[in-house]
C-alpha cells in the first residue's frame, strides 16, 4: 500500500508499518501496515514481533506546536 493510502486510512493513529519502498530521504513510500492504534504504547507493543523485518513506526496525526519532536 502506497503510504498516501496509508495516511487516508490510518489518519490520527500510530502505524506499524512494514516497508518495501522508501525515498531518497528514508521516509516510508510503500509498504504494509502491521498494526494501527491511537495508542503509541500498544505499537511498541507490536514491535516486538517484529525481528526480522524491515519496519517503521509513524504517527499521522497532527504534532501540537507546544509538543518539541525529537528524532
Amino acid at each position: 500500500m502506497k503510504m498516501e493510502e496509508i495516511r487516508k486510512r490510518y489518519g490520527g493513529e500510530w502505524v506499524l508499518i512494514e516497508y518495501t519502498t522508501l525515498d531518497e530521504q528514508l521516509r516510508v513510500c510503500e509498504g504494509e501496515v502491521i498494526a494501527h492504534s491511537a495508542n503509541k504504547d500498544e505499537i511498541y507493543r507490536q514491535l516486538l514481533n517484529t525481528r526480522g523485518k524491515d519496519v517503521a513506526i509513524e504517527y499521522l496525526g497532527q504534532v501540537p506546536e507546544d509538543l518539541a519532536v525529537m528524532l
